[in-house]
C-alpha cells in the first residue's frame, strides 16, 4: 500500500446460495487469493453471504449487525489481512429491526467506516421469470454516502442503483473519485445492460468504478451474469472476471482521474434549466 495515490483493487465474484457456511468458506478463500496477487483494496458482491428464493427466508436469515455470523467473520478476515474491504452487501436489520441490503466498508482494523443502505428497490417483472419484489423484503435507504480511503473518497451504492445516473452524479459533485457498485445483475439484464451502463457512470463523472458480482445459477431459475469489473475514468475496462468463481485485479493510479476531469470537466459544466411543456393540443 503507498500513500502516492496508487494501490491494487480486486474485484471478488462467486455464486451465492442459501448455505451459508459454503458461502463465506468460498469468500474467505477468494479474499485470500486476492491478497495473494496483492490487493490492498478488495470489493464483494451484493448480497455475497446468501441468497434464497424464500422471501420469508431472507426475513429469517437476516440479523443485526452485533450477530451477524457473514459480518464478523469477513471483518476479522480484513483485520486479519491488513486490507481495506468492501462488503457488497448483506442483508441485516438495522438499528430499527426493519431489513435492509446494506454495504459496508471496512478499514484495515477490521472496523466499518462507513455503510449504505440500498436505495433503490429491484421491483421488475422480466420476460419468463418470477417477478422480482425486494420492496417486500428490504426497507429502501434514503442516503447516499461517500467514505474517504486512503487513496480518494469513494461513493457507495448497490446494483440497481446502477439505472439511476443522477445518485452517481451527487456522488461526484460531492467528492467521490470512485464508485462502487456491487451487484447481483440477472443474466438478461447483465447481458443487456451491465457494461454500457457501467462505462457511462465512469465517463460521465470521471470515475474509477469497482464493481464485483455474482455469477451462476443460485436456486430454480435465478441465474446471474457475471463479469466483475474495473473499469478507468475514460470507461476503459481495467479487468475483467468473466464467468465462475474468480477475482478481477488492477492497478489503480488515482491520477487518472484529475486527468480525465481536466480533459474534460463535465463535472463543473452543469447548468440549471427549465423543462418545457407541450403546449396543450
Amino acid at each position: 500500500m503507498t500513500g502516492d495515490g496508487k494501490f491494487t483493487a480486486a474485484c471478488v465474484q462467486h455464486c451465492a446460495t442459501n448455505n451459508l457456511e459454503a458461502n463465506i468458506s468460498i469468500l474467505l478463500d477468494l479474499i485470500d487469493q486476492a491478497v495473494d496477487q496483492g490487493a490492498d483494496l478488495v470489493c464483494l458482491p451484493e448480497a455475497c453471504d446468501y441468497l434464497s428464493n424464500e422471501e420469508d427466508g431472507m426475513a429469517a436469515y437476516a440479523q443485526p449487525k452485533e450477530t451477524h455470523i457473514a459480518f464478523a467473520r469477513l471483518t476479522e478476515h480484513a483485520k486479519a489481512h491488513g486490507i481495506w474491504l468492501l462488503i457488497g452487501s448483506l442483508t441485516m436489520q438495522d438499528e430499527s429491526g426493519s431489513i435492509v441490503n446494506r454495504s459496508l466498508m471496512v478499514n484495515t482494523q477490521g472496523l466499518v467506516t462507513s455503510w449504505y443502505d440500498k436505495i433503490h428497490m429491484f421491483d421488475a417483472c422480466l420476460p419468463g421469470l418470477k417477478a422480482s419484489q425486494e420492496s417486500k423484503i428490504y426497507r429502501p435507504g434514503a442516503e447516499a454516502k461517500l467514505d474517504e480511503l486512503p487513496w480518494g473518497t469513494i461513493g457507495l451504492s448497490i446494483c440497481y442503483d446502477l439505472r439511476f445516473p443522477h445518485l452517481y452524479r451527487q456522488l461526484a459533485k460531492g467528492g467521490a473519485t470512485m464508485l462502487s457498485i456491487p451487484a447481483a445483475f440477472t443474466r438478461p439484464t447483465g447481458e443487456a445492460l451491465w457494461l454500457v451502463l457501467l462505462r457511462s457512470r465512469a465517463i460521465e463523472n470521471g470515475c474509477f468504478v469497482f464493481a464485483p458480482a455474482q455469477w451462476g445459477n443460485h436456486y430454480g431459475d435465478r441465474f446471474s451474469y457475471g463479469h466483475s469489473l474495473i473499469i478507468d475514468p475514460w470507461g476503459r475496462i481495467l479487468a475483467d472476471a468473466g464467468d465462475g468463481d474468480g477475482i478481477a485485479t488492477a492497478d489503480i493510479d488515482m491520477k487518472g482521474v484529475s486527468d480525465a476531469r481536466a480533459a474534460i470537466s463535465s463535472l463543473s459544466h452543469d447548468r440549471e434549466f427549465e423543462l418545457c411543456q407541450l403546449p396543450n393540443k
